[in-house]
């Protein structure tokens, strides 16, 4: 029977989710679509990104922000959601941690709410529908940006 030494890995790179001490970075994923959830979910923890929670809208992700911090290194935040939309979050977010890391979700043409998040204080923005290699790249350039 073989095991995994018989097939030792020939890509040997650190996953992308680490940080350079090792651990992983800690993400909060603010959408009230299941569906987008695990899709960010599934792309970021594939990757080595510890999800620390989920939230359905604005209001609960303010809340588990607040709850997790400081031990967060990133929100993805939806624009669009019922109680508490995206930018309002964004907005209470920012008034609690001006340091905040936060990468808002849209779909096409919300371009004026993309805008206004930016203005606001997201650091970065990710259209729907959702590209692997783009949300991976967007999330690496903003925990790099200090």
């Amino acid at each position: 029977m073989k095991t995994k030494m018989d097939f030792p890995n020939i890509n040997k790179r650190k996953p992308d989710g680490l940080q350079d001490t090792g651990k992983a970075f800690r993400v909060l994923i603010v959408d009230d679509s299941m569906f987008v959830t695990k899709q960010i979910e599934q792309i970021l923890t594939s990757e080595g990104f510890d999800v620390a929670a989920t939230a359905e809208n604005g209001q609960d992700g303010l809340e588990k922000y607040k709850e997790l911090y400081p031990n967060i290194d990133l929100v993805t935040m939806d624009i669009t959601m019922p109680v508490m939309d995206g930018v309002t979050a964004l907005e209470k977010i920012i008034e609690f941690d001006k340091e905040a890391k936060i990468i808002m979700i849209s779909a096409l043409g919300k371009q004026d709410l993309v805008k206004k998040s930016l203005l606001l204080g997201a650091k970065n923005y990710i259209v729907k529908p959702l590209d692997r290699k783009k949300v991976l790249e967007r999330v690496l350039m903003t925990l790099k940006k200090q």
